[in-house]
């Protein structure tokens, strides 16, 4: 038999949650005043919720469209040859161009976003891997993101939060040496206080504190959130990969409308050539109910709608070699 454990959480540990998606930043002494606990109450409630594993990371995240480069996405099926697909793991690991990937059970095996500056630098990249592994390729669809609604944790306290945006318009990096210094370092320690960061780019508090507020007005770190284990808490994900017969402006705003009033919501990404909402849910079951309703309002907008259910969630090295690449 199978032993299937969840770790539960009561209602201030999920406010905490909530907050630290929001804002992982966040001083604990006003967190504590949140959460209507004292100070060192919030610090034990974290310091926990990270040795369990259910936070994974405290994460800024940023907008490279606000950086000079386009984010791509690219979906595979595969033959199940273990060893060629480690190969091929270890290859976009390594890469330095693929900022996250996520195995999938479903439509798809693989799905994975790239950084690239230009249309011909994410050709060279998709050719050389479709080269190197056309013998467990089955199947290689690919597009780019043209925005993306980036939803806070919602369904920890089921609050309805205004999502942040990220992708848009392409804009020129002008950032320098230590701007590039501050993200490298922030990306995956979103929590470091100011003394230890201006340490770590040997800069000082003022002027690191200051890089930081231009970072955010520029709209380049678009949020500090963390990251979650779903399956300590026994949630799934699944991304739903939908085609549309018509999608006007008004038809986005209210599909955004209504998705936006979902607690479940994680990401909804508009791709060049279809949508994509992230549920996270209990199960599949909950999932399909979800998706039913949504099918139901919007009958001639919606095609078709492909479920995955994503296995591993997993930003890469990629997400923090951008950082380096300041040409």
């Amino acid at each position: 038999m199978v032993q299937i454990t969840t770790i539960k959480l009561d209602k201030v540990d999920r406010k905490i949650l909530t907050e630290l998606d929001r804002n992982c930043r966040i001083p604990t002494t006003k967190l504590s005043k949140i959460v209507k606990k004292s100070r060192q109450a919030v610090e034990y409630r974290i310091n926990q919720l990270v040795k369990k594993g259910i936070i994974t990371s405290f994460n800024a995240a940023f907008n490279p469209h606000k950086m000079g480069y386009k984010i791509y996405k690219i979906y595979l099926k595969l033959r199940n040859i273990l060893e060629e697909k480690k190969k091929l793991f270890k290859y976009l690991k390594t890469s330095g161009s693929v900022y996250w990937m996520g195995e999938c059970s479903g439509t798809w095996d693989l799905i994975f976003g790239v950084f690239a500056k230009t249309d011909s630098d994410f050709m060279d990249f998709k050719n050389d891997m479709l080269s190197k592994f056309s013998n467990i390729i089955l199947k290689e669809e690919g597009g780019f993101l043209v925005e993306v609604k980036q939803y806070y944790k919602m369904y920890f306290t089921d609050e309805i939060i205004p999502p942040t945006k990220f992708a848009g318009e392409l804009v020129a990096s002008d950032l320098d040496e230590l701007d590039y210094e501050i993200l490298g370092s922030v990306v995956n320690d979103a929590r470091i206080p100011i003394s230890e960061l201006a340490k770590k780019v040997n800069s000082t508090q003022t002027i690191v504190r200051g890089k930081l507020k231009k970072l955010e007005e520029k709209e380049i770190i678009i949020q500090y959130r963390i990251g979650v284990d779903l399956s300590k808490l026994g949630l799934e994900l699944y991304k739903t990969i939908i085609r549309v017969d018509k999608f006007t402006k008004e038809d986005e705003r209210r599909i955004i409308e209504y998705l936006s009033n979902i607690p479940n919501i994680q990401y909804f990404i508009i791709n060049i050539w279809q949508l994509e909402p992230e549920l996270v849910v209990h199960n599949y079951h909950e999932y399909y109910k979800i998706m039913e309703e949504l099918k139901k309002e919007f009958p001639y907008v919606i095609r078709s709608a492909d479920a995955v259910l994503m296995i591993t969630d997993e930003w890469t090295p990629g997400f923090k070699n951008i950082l380096k690449l300041k040409k």
